[in-house]
């Protein structure tokens, strides 16, 4: 049998901490999303001055990285490569 790493709260406070470090360092006023790998959500934050639009997509993207196991970036160069019919995929919702 096969077993599965799963994310534990210390690891998810470790990423969180990490991420937003790195957010604040370059300025970036963005949300933090962070889910296991069915996409379901662990942890979210908004950092100050993100728009309120992020507080959706961020969740999203992370769902889409998540259920694909890519970076969700890869998505959106399929569909801008042409593959208009990628569009109807399920869990891609963070892409659109």
């Amino acid at each position: 049998m096969k077993t599965q790493s799963s994310l534990e709260l210390s690891d998810i406070q470790t990423i969180a901490a990490a991420a937003q470090a790195e957010a604040q360092k370059n300025n970036w006023a963005v949300s933090i999303a962070i889910v296991d790998a069915g996409g379901h959500l662990f942890h979210f934050q908004r950092l100050d001055g993100a728009p309120p639009i992020s507080s959706h997509i961020a969740p999203a993207k992370a769902k889409t990285s998540a259920m694909g196991r890519r970076e969700s970036k890869i998505y959106e160069d399929v569909i801008n490569g042409g593959r208009y019919s990628f569009l109807s995929a399920p869990y891609i919702e963070g892409m659109l």
